[in-house]
C-alpha cells in the first residue's frame, strides 16, 4: 500500500509541481490563507481537486510546501565558509532585496493564519520550521567545534529568535522591508556579539 501511495503522489513532474506552487503563492498574496480554497487552486492551475488532495492531502500541507519550495536556491546545508560570520552572511545573501520584501509581506499574512489554524501550524513545523532549525543547529555546532562559540553561551538558545525578530520587526518598526544591508549589519551588530564572535 505504501508503494502505491508513493506512486500516486509522484505523478506530477517537478516542473508541474513548481507551477502549482507558484500559483498557490500568487493566490495567497491575492486573497490570504483563509480565503484560499482548493477549488481556486484547481481552477488557477487547471488541475482537478482530486489530484491536489491526492498529492498534498489538504490546503495546509500544500501551502507549507509551496512556501518551502519558494525559498532561495541553496540551503543552510550547502553553506560552510569556515566561519560563523561567513556562514550567516552567505545565508543572508541567498535572497535578494526584492525576494525578501515579497517573503516579508507573505509571512506577515501567514503569521496570523498560523495562530488560528492548527493544521497550518503543524504543516509549517514539519516542512519549514523543524528542518531549518536542524540545519541552523548544525551550522552553530560547527562554530562550536571550531572554537568560535562557547557551548554554554546562553545566546545560542535565542539565535533563531534574533534572526526572525530582525526580519519581522524591520517593517513594524522602521516601515521598511528587510534588506541584505540591514540584515548583514544586524548580524554584525547584534547576533555575533551576543555569541561572543568578533566581527572583524
Amino acid at each position: 500500500m505504501a508503494e502505491v501511495a508513493t506512486a500516486r503522489r509522484s505523478r506530477i513532474t517537478p516542473e508541474r509541481e513548481a507551477e502549482l506552487y507558484e500559483a498557490v503563492l500568487d493566490l495567497l498574496r491575492e486573497v490570504g490563507y483563509d480565503a484560499l480554497t482548493m477549488d481556486a487552486v484547481a481552477a488557477r492551475t487547471r488541475s482537478s481537486k482530486a489530484t491536489l488532495y491526492r498529492q498534498w492531502g489538504g490546503k495546509a500541507e500544500l501551502v507549507a510546501k509551496a512556501v518551502r519550495h519558494d525559498k532561495p536556491g541553496g540551503s543552510l546545508s550547502d553553506i560552510d565558509t569556515g566561519s560563523l560570520r561567513g556562514d550567516l552572511h552567505a545565508l543572508t545573501m541567498l535572497s535578494d532585496d526584492c525576494k525578501m520584501e515579497q517573503n516579508s509581506a507573505l509571512m506577515r499574512g501567514l503569521a496570523m493564519a498560523i495562530h488560528s489554524n492548527p493544521d497550518l501550524l503543524s504543516a509549517f513545523r514539519e516542512h519549514i520550521i523543524e528542518p531549518e532549525l536542524l540545519e541552523l543547529q548544525r551550522l552553530l555546532q560547527r562554530a562550536i567545534d571550531r572554537g568560535e562559540v562557547r557551548a554554554d553561551n546562553p545566546a545560542l538558545d535565542y539565535m533563531v529568535h534574533m534572526m526572525i525578530g530582525a526580519f519581522a520587526a524591520r517593517t513594524l518598526i522602521d516601515e521598511q522591508p528587510p534588506t541584505q544591508v540591514f540584515l548583514l549589519s544586524y548580524i554584525d551588530a547584534v547576533v555575533l556579539p551576543a555569541l561572543g564572535v568578533p566581527t572583524l
